[in-house]
Parts: C-alpha cells; structure tokens; sequence
C-alpha cells in the first residue's frame, strides 16, 4: 500500500510538472514575474540575463548555488533540475572545468532543459550542462563523484525523502556538501491541505517539521547540517493567483494562511 501511494505521489508530481512545463498550467510556487520572484529569494540580475529563453518558471524557493559558495572546477549535482534554472547558473560558476549535472524525472522539463543547451553554450561558451532523466530516490549518478548538491524547492515532492538524503550522502564525494532550498513545516498543515493534489505540486503538501529534516540527514550519515530560516518567509513565493494556489488557499482554516504554518529554509550538510 505504501508503494502504490508512493507511486501515485510521483504520478501526480511528474503530470502536474510536465503541464507547468508545457505551459498549461503554473505552480504555486511560481509567480506571473519569475524573474521578479527570483530576485526577490536571492538571485542577481546578472544570473537571470544569460539564461537561456523560459528556463526560468518561477519554481525557486532561494537560491541553492549561491548558498554553495560554488567554485570553478566542481561538479555540482541539481536534484529536481527542471527547466535547468538552476543548472545553468551553477555551470557559470564551475566554469570549463566543472561539470553541472540536473537530474529530473518529468520527460517534459527533461526536454525543454536539453533544447536550451545549444542557447547556454552560444550566450556563454560553455559546454559543461547534462540533463539524466531519474528520480531523486535512485540518481543516476555514481558513487563518491559529486562535490556538491543543489536543490530547490523539489525535496519536498519526494514521497521517500529518507532516501533522497541517503541518495545525497552516497553521491557525494568526501568532504562535499549538500546546499538544499526548500520549505518546511512551522506547525503541521490541516487535514485538507494535505489531501490536495494541488498542494502536493506546489511543494506544500510534502513539507516537514524543520527537525525532521535535521534528522534525516544525520541518519543518511550527514554532518555539520545548519538549518536557516528565509528573512522573506513564504508569502513571497505566493504573489501569483493562479488556480493551483487558490485551491491550497481554500483549503485553509478561516483567517489562515501559508506562512502560519510554512517557511523557507536553507539546508546545508557536509559528508
């Protein structure tokens, strides 16, 4: 029962991702400005102006490279890589000599990040960005060979996070990091936020106690994990008034809202 429920979480995760990146339908964690909401959770006008055309949507919840101290030479790992937003700003950093790695499990997003390879390349004369299609719970991606892992706003969708955290802590090489943005729980969200596949997209549903993710990367065998809070809080990341987070919105008690029980953090660890 477990495993069907998993699987029915990822069904709805990958078609709810695969409609925002068709352009049918837009994430409550996304804005009708997405280079507005990136500014505001952490990222410059000089990060979002060599982007390759849409690969910006909207979906961050900070800014995960930024938090990594990334430095040329590195391979960083995007876990949930999208559109490749993140991707390409990490492979600036790393330089020619670094590697950028996304990894996502939406074909969708899979195919739009890989047709804005040849625009990354022509804008920065880089060719350091690959795109592998898998989930975050089993990356395609060896032992020890990462220096660091990113991910933003993504962790949160995963119906097994213990196993995303082991995933992390086996990828990484010695001494690397994992540098995550998310959100997580203040106090535990009503029954009815829960039940909404509208909410589960929008990287709410899926959101637990701070502590909880404390733990579950002390048990991946993680260490030196720091957990911060985002002076912005959520409302930030809920301008937009599209349909999806209206019904989360709906589903609240009367007089209630996101930041009542949600905020955005940063989650660093080292293996």
């Amino acid at each position: 029962m477990v495993a069907d429920n998993s699987e029915k979480i990822r069904q709805t995760v990958r078609q709810g991702y695969g409609d925002i990146a068709k352009g049918a339908s837009n994430c409550c964690c996304g804005t009708a400005s997405p280079d507005k909401l990136a500014m505001a959770v952490g990222y410059t006008e000089d990060e979002l102006q060599t982007l390759p055309e849409g690969a910006n949507m909207g979906l961050s919840c900070g800014n995960p490279t930024v938090i990594a101290d990334l430095k040329p030479g590195q391979t960083v790992l995007d876990l949930g890589s999208g559109g490749g937003f993140d991707v390409f700003i990490a492979a600036r950093k790393v330089g020619p000599t670094g590697r950028s790695i996304g990894v996502d499990m939406t074909p969708d997003m899979l195919s739009k990040a890989r047709s804005s390879m040849a625009t990354f390349t022509q804008k920065t004369g880089l060719s350091n960005v690959e795109f592998r299609l898998g989930e975050i719970e089993h990356l395609p991606v060896a032992d020890s060979s990462v220096d660091v892992v990113i991910s933003n706003c993504v962790i949160n969708l995963s119906p097994d996070k213990p196993q995303v955290w082991r995933e992390i802590a086996r990828v990484l090489k010695p001494g690397g990091k994992a540098c995550v943005s998310d959100l997580a729980l203040k106090h535990p969200l009503p029954q009815a936020v829960l039940d909404s596949a509208a909410a589960l997209v929008c990287c709410v549903a899926g959101a637990v106690l701070i502590e909880q993710t404390r733990l579950m990367a002390e048990q991946a065998g993680l260490t030196d994990i720091q957990i911060e809070e985002k002076a912005y809080g959520i409302e930030v990341l809920a301008e937009c008034n599209d349909p999806l987070y209206r019904q989360v919105k709906e589903a609240l008690p009367p007089g209630r809202k996101l930041s009542d029980y949600i905020v955005s953090v940063n989650v660093t660890a080292k293996k």
